[in-house]
């Protein structure tokens, strides 16, 4: 498998995902704001809920993550892997 990397820069976080065609999303939960953070590619799936930028950051920063990422797959593809992690 290809390295993987981490940042919490949201330059760099933001021009990844639209770079792959994605865009900032939350799961759905009942009641209102919060929910774990993803990034949606292609048709919206029907548990996310597409948010702003400056909503995903706010979570982000909130909840203390870390973006992991992959810029290739190993037969140098471009890689849509990623996942949000603890800073800690």
């Amino acid at each position: 498998m290809s390295a993987s990397k981490t940042t919490t820069d949201h330059k760099l976080i933001r021009q990844w995902v639209e770079s792959r065609g994605g865009h900032p999303s939350r799961v759905k939960i009942a009641g209102g704001d919060g929910g774990l953070l993803r990034i949606d590619f292609g048709e919206p799936e029907k548990n996310l809920e597409e948010i702003a930028w400056d909503e995903f950051f706010r979570i982000f920063d909130e909840n203390k993550l870390v973006f992991l990422h992959q810029e290739k797959t190993e037969d140098g593809q471009e890689s849509r892997f990623n996942k949000f992690v603890n800073r800690s």
